[in-house]
This record gives C-alpha cells, sequence and structure tokens, in this order.
C-alpha cells in the first residue's frame, strides 16, 4: 500500500499595527490562552491578553527586525518584545520556557490551529471585564452596544406595600 505523504505544516502571518513588523508561525499553534495577569492587563492596556504559543523553531521575523524592541521584566525574566514605531505587543518569552514564543492572537488575520480555552492568573481577573453579560443596541449610535443596568426591586414594608 503506497504511503501517504507526511502533511505539511501551514503557516499563520502575525502582523503590526502599522505593517513594520510581520511573523509567522507554523500551525496549528501549540497552545492559546487569556493571561488576566496584570504584568499582561498592563502590558496590552487592556482587561487581559490572548496568547498563542508556538515553539521557536516554529516561529520567524519574515519582516522588520530592525523595528522589534524588547523589554526584559527584572522580576521575572519575562522579555516582551514591540514595534517601535507602532508600540504594538508582538511576544511575550518566559524564561522559564526558552523553547516557547507568545504572541498576541490579534495580531494574526487567520486561523493558528488553536481556540483560546485556557485562562491564566484568572484570580487577578478584574471586576470591570465584560463577562459575558446581555448587551442591547444602543440607541441613535450604530454599532454601539450597552449593559443596561438591572432594575432595582422596590422594597416592601411589613404588609406589602411597595415604600
Amino acid at each position: 500500500m503506497p504511503r501517504r505523504p507526511l502533511a505539511t505544516p501551514t503557516t499563520a502571518v502575525a502582523e503590526c499595527l502599522c505593517g513594520a513588523v510581520k511573523l509567522s508561525i507554523d500551525t496549528p499553534a501549540r497552545w492559546a490562552w487569556h493571561d488576566h495577569t496584570a504584568a499582561s492587563r498592563t502590558a496590552h492596556g487592556a482587561a487581559y491578553a490572548t496568547y498563542v504559543g508556538s515553539w521557536r523553531k516554529r516561529f520567524r521575523v519574515l519582516a522588520g527586525e530592525e523595528h522589534i524592541r524588547r523589554y526584559q521584566e527584572a522580576k521575572t525574566g519575562a522579555t516582551r518584545s514591540f514595534c517601535e514605531r507602532c508600540g504594538t505587543p508582538l511576544a511575550y518569552e518566559r524564561a522559564r520556557s526558552p523553547h516557547m514564543v507568545n504572541i498576541p492572537r490579534a495580531l494574526f488575520r487567520s486561523r493558528t490551529g488553536r481556540q483560546p480555552l485556557y485562562h491564566i492568573g484568572i484570580d487577578e481577573l478584574q471586576e470591570w471585564t465584560y463577562a459575558g453579560e446581555p448587551l442591547v443596541p444602543l440607541k441613535g449610535f450604530p454599532g454601539v452596544v450597552w449593559e443596561r443596568p438591572r432594575k432595582r426591586r422596590r422594597g416592601r414594608d411589613d404588609d406589602g406595600r411597595v415604600m
């Protein structure tokens, strides 16, 4: 019986906001997760960051390497890379995982082969983070939705009358 050739990995391309830096990974990505830690929240300026992890040997800088700047966190030894032109976070590398590179999921326009199923630092989740509450359109503002305030229940006295 003839052998089928091994599947060749496809690639997913990531790009910073200004387009100066282009990265790629072979898919499928190793894993994907939402990071709720204070460090990632601050680095991204968002409630949480969503990453895809790739083996370093499956990660490439396609363009703009001269525009990549790095910041190493003194406390953890983790390195965060960003585009010097537009400030887009590009990669997060942990000192304890030297064979992995983590790239913000939002930089990819195509599929990466993994859905973010994991949550890191969930104990640091902020109370103001959207957690799936029902949203309704805001009248007069196309494309804007909002969370209606919950109706307060009026208190009742001992006889059942509204106070």
